[in-house]
């Protein structure tokens, strides 16, 4: 530790944790604070620790360093891995991100970079200590019911249309104890499911990692939100094995892309067996429209390929019958083909993504876009075929 060092001097934003002969300067951070980025540029500095622990997994930290990323991304593999939605959402989010640092002239995670530039330039070693944000984000998404699933996704996409302002807040009140503290208690009221997953269970994992990092004297950089909550774990025991799997899927769920095609055979079997007046025609039709035009009618307005518009017509009755195989992989494969996204539409991401329009405009999104609305009007449309069958039939 530099000797000119004077610990009175640091911030509120500073906890300094004694823990088994080391001590731990534990820094909160806003992601997108110039404020934050200086004083982790200064506490290393002046601290020179042994290692510098940074709110950040391998896929994070590739995901803020690496700019060219995107020139890699292969669409067709997202496609046929059903993570067009996953994708979707981490762009949306990200974008939003993006937004709030331009109004405040930097990019998001910008202390976190400033931490490991500093801890070389110091000579520090460098833990990224946070859990693999896949995940954290299959333990949250798991943790959630079908309707909160729905208002969380919604109001993901709802942020592609606001722009933070001035007016709305000071970024750096934000990093004041009262009032985190109160923000964080809100958040457990409304979303205790998320809160779990998302913020407590990465607490106890950076405690955990920045305990354990090695040297006399270790710097932490986070988030100011998980502060308060890594302090009052300090000396509790971690299980950082069983915070790390990923939730089990649940055998009745797996059982519920079973219930169309169930149901549609008994309507079928049963209408025919008793059928009054009732052709084997008009059971088809019934089943057949909804699925295909509440597909086609979803897909074009995503701004889907005229070919693209025809293929989802055509399988979403079928794809609908097949649990194993969904609409959206197939129209997305179509979508891609037919517009075939290149790498300077892969290069523009970044900023196509800042705005729903952009989202349209690009077309390695476009395909996302379609994807997602072809899924959506398929899983309507068949709900409509098999209301309207046993309708027939009953």
């Amino acid at each position: 530790m530099s000797a000119a060092f004077d610990p009175a001097e640091l911030s509120d934003n500073v906890e300094v944790l004694e823990y088994e002969g080391k001590t731990l300067y534990v820094i909160g951070t806003a992601h997108v604070s110039q404020a934050s980025v200086e004083e982790v540029q200064d506490v290393i500095t002046r601290l020179r620790p042994d290692t510098v622990c940074v709110e950040l997994c391998d896929a994070r930290y590739q995901a803020i360093t690496d700019e060219d990323r995107w020139k890699r991304l292969d669409i067709f593999k997202v496609i046929r891995e059903g993570k067009t939605l996953f994708l979707m959402a981490n762009l949306a989010v990200g974008a939003y991100q993006r937004r709030l640092g331009e109004e405040l002239g930097v990019k998001p995670g910008a202390e976190l970079v400033a931490a490991i530039d500093t801890a070389h330039e110091v000579g520090a070693e460098v833990v990224l200590a946070d859990r693999d944000i896949h995940v954290t984000l299959k333990r949250t998404w798991g943790n959630l019911t079908f309707w909160k699933k729905t208002k969380l996704f919604g109001a993901i996409v709802a942020s592609l249309f606001e722009r933070p302002t001035d007016e709305e807040f000071d970024i750096e009140e934000l990093k004041e104890k009262a009032q985190l503290h109160e923000m964080m208690n809100e958040f457990a009221r409304v979303l205790p499911e998320v809160k779990e997953p998302l913020i407590d269970e990465r607490d106890q994992f950076l405690m955990s990692k920045i305990r354990e990092a090695p040297g006399e004297t270790i710097v932490g950089v986070v988030g100011a939100g998980h502060l308060r909550g890594m302090v009052e774990l300090l000396n509790e025991p971690v299980d950082r094995a069983s915070i790390s799997t990923l939730p089990e899927k649940k055998s009745w769920l797996g059982l519920l892309k079973w219930i169309i095609p169930a149901l549609l055979v008994a309507a079928f079997y049963f209408g025919l067996q008793g059928q009054e007046g009732k052709s084997w025609q008009e059971l088809v039709y019934a089943w057949v429209l909804p699925n295909s035009i509440v597909c086609a009618v979803l897909t074009a307005m995503a701004g889907a390929k005229f070919m693209t518009i025809i293929a989802a017509f055509i399988a979403s009755p079928i794809t609908s019958l097949n649990p194993l195989l969904g609409a959206g992989m197939v129209v997305g494969l179509v979508e891609a083909w037919a517009r075939k996204p290149t790498v300077e539409d892969a290069e523009r991401i970044n900023q196509d993504v800042q705005s729903f329009k952009g989202f349209r405009r690009n077309a390695f999104t476009r395909v996302l876009l379609v994807a997602v609305a072809a899924t959506l009007g398929s899983a309507i449309g068949a709900w409509i075929g098999i209301a309207w069958v046993v309708t027939l039939v009953s």
